[in-house]
């Protein structure tokens, strides 16, 4: 059985655990689900090629951005691998079938032969979902659709403007070579390019090596003339049927050429190509996968302009550096990629940082000398001060001292001396009277001694006649006299000739400490060591009272305590106390000077 408290807690643990489930249950049902779009995707070619991978790259960068939840659905026809119609057939029927009752809230076709199919069914399989096309050229003339169906984006490729920047990086160019292969999309490529350096053909020798193997392909390569550059186009297929893929045909080309490979896609840059006005299949992606949002936002597609034009200038600086040509000769503009930084460019920031660093800390350098000098002046000026504040006391006590000894001491002799003569001279009074006049007389020479003790006290005279260690036991012993309070008195070694100032500093401590013995620490006994060690002098006056807790009192010292400090700093000393309570009272004062031969003993 549980206690009742054990009890108590566990409901309580249950009740707020239930609680929290059902607040994350509301919170969960409050939040509205987003709402589920198909994206289908017909791509041209597998995902082994590099134009499928960056296109499908940039469609689902730009749906990243949605607000519902996509699903993609993603079909590759692979035209290239199986080009003949009975499997296109094949596979047309398979995607009808499979998508009858799954529509597709929006297609987006990658490459002419996706778009061509799609044409083709679209009002019967998928009547009513609007076509996003993306094809890495402009459509054929055959392809023609209807607005209201579908837009989209063309990448035209730029032979001619990649030609223009070529020859401003190479002005000396006489031949120019485009290197293609011999499969359906290649030839088509080709055309395009023929168009459109039909201009140069007056100025410049083209050629076209594109019904070659890839062998001989390549060993025609290694053997150009001088002043040649070559335009990289698709080689999907050879003259012997063999297929390749951009990422293999590319760095084929690079590594066989002895003049330097512009190219016209993305998906030939970063093999050693130089670049030029690329026609980007990831930015054709992404233009793609923009239309497709819109479109599941409720546009139409007549609302949409089509695209015709992608391409940017794009170029590889490492290829740059290997070919001789200069970074300033490429158009405004252009992207670099690949660039290797320079020590500075890599560091600057670094050193300005540093810089920055240096010249704060040398400010905050500045600022703390300067307010250190101030802080000194500060600190000196009020040492001064109370250097003057003690030397103005010393002298009001020594004034003080010398009229009540000259003076009111003197008087007192004289006025005790008369009361005396005026009872001897009264032999016959009355007994009563004579005893008056005799205590008038002790009550005199009681305050002559009184004033005589204070006067001492205002300025210690034995100090310039007997010196600090019998000063200081004369100090002692006086108080262990009046006040019952027994203090013992020793010194080691001390040198006869102290300096007045810091004599004057130890008597001045020795006597507020024993003082404050008497008020405070409730002890029946003291101890004043005076001792000198190298050339410093050390006094150290303790006792075994109640004591008291020396990090409190700090906060709350007295004028006492603060004035035995400043007397200790005056002389270039330091003072410390020591204490607990119950653990008695210990305070100690080291004073420099210089060492002298002659001592005096206790």
């Amino acid at each position: 059985m549980y206690a009742p408290h054990v009890l108590r807690s566990l409901l309580f643990r249950h009740s707020i655990a239930a609680l929290m489930l059902f607040l994350l249950s509301q919170a969960s049902l409050a939040a509205p689900a987003k709402q589920v779009r198909r994206v289908l995707v017909l791509y041209e070619v597998g995902t082994s090629y590099p134009l499928t991978n960056l296109t499908d790259q940039g469609i689902r960068t730009a749906l990243e951005n949605s607000s519902y939840r996509i699903e993609f659905y993603r079909e590759y026809m692979d035209t290239v691998l199986f080009p003949d119609p009975d499997t296109q057939l094949r596979f047309r029927e398979f995607l009808i079938d499979k998508y009858h009752n799954h529509k597709p809230d929006v297609i987006i076709t990658v490459g002419p032969s996706p778009f061509s199919l799609m044409l083709q069914i679209h009002g019967k399989a998928f009547p009513g979902v609007p076509i996003v096309f993306c094809t890495p050229n402009t459509l054929p003339g055959d392809l023609k659709f209807d607005p209201e169906e579908a837009t989209g984006v063309g990448g035209d490729i730029s032979p001619a403007s990649t030609l223009e920047a070529a020859l401003r990086l190479q002005p000396r160019t006489k031949h120019v070579v485009v290197v293609g292969g011999s499969g359906a999309f290649d030839v088509q490529q080709q055309a395009a390019i023929k168009t459109q350096l039909k201009v140069y053909e007056d100025r410049l020798e083209i050629s076209y090596l594109t019904d070659l193997t890839m062998t001989a392909l390549l060993a025609r390569l290694g053997r150009l003339p001088k002043d040649t550059v070559i335009l990289m186009s698709p080689i999907s297929r050879d003259a012997e049927g063999t297929s390749f893929i951009s990422s293999e045909s590319g760095p084929l080309v690079v590594a066989a050429s002895n003049a330097p490979v512009f190219s016209l896609s993305d998906r030939f840059v970063g093999h050693g190509e130089v670049g030029g006005d690329i026609s980007s299949c990831l930015e054709q992606g992404k233009e793609a996968g923009r239309m497709a949002l819109r479109l599941l936002s409720g546009e139409k597609p007549r609302d949409i302009t089509a695209i015709t034009s992608t391409t940017k200038y794009i170029f590889d600086w490492r290829a740059l550096e290997h070919w001789g040509l200069r970074e300033k000769d490429l158009p405004i503009g252009s992207t670099l990629l690949f660039k290797e930084t320079s020590v500075w460019e890599r560091t600057k920031w670094i050193w300005v940082s540093a810089l920055l660093i240096i010249l704060c800390l040398s400010t905050l350098a500045a600022y703390l000398h300067l307010s250190r000098k101030q802080l000194k002046q500060a600190r000196d000026a009020q040492l001064e001060l109370s250097g003057l504040l003690i030397n103005a006391q010393e002298m009001e006590r020594s004034r003080l001292a010398s009229e009540l000894h000259d003076d009111f001491s003197q008087r007192l002799a004289l006025l005790a001396l008369e009361l005396e003569n005026a009872s001897e001279a009264l032999p016959d009074s009355p007994q009563a009277a004579k005893q008056q006049l005799h205590h008038l007389l002790n009550s005199a020479s009681e305050l002559g001694a009184d004033l005589h003790t204070v006067s001492r006290r205002l300025h210690p005279a034995a100090l310039e006649s007997l010196g600090l260690v019998q000063g200081l036991k004369a100090l002692c012993h006086e108080f262990t006299s009046r006040q019952g309070i027994e203090v013992v008195f020793s010194s080691e070694h001390i040198p006869r000739g102290v300096p007045p100032d810091v004599a004057l500093c130890f008597f001045r401590i020795v006597q507020e400490s024993l003082q404050n013995l008497r008020k405070y620490s409730g002890a029946s006994k003291g101890y004043v060591n005076l001792r000198k060690q190298e050339d410093r002098l050390f006094l150290c006056v303790s006792d075994e009272g109640r004591g008291f807790d020396a990090k409190e009192m700090m906060n709350r010292v007295g004028l006492g305590i603060r004035s035995m400090g400043e007397r200790a700093r005056l002389v270039g000393g330091q003072f410390e106390i020591h204490s607990e309570p119950g653990r008695g009272t210990r305070i100690d004062v080291c004073v420099p000077m210089q060492p002298e031969n002659e001592t005096v003993k206790s």
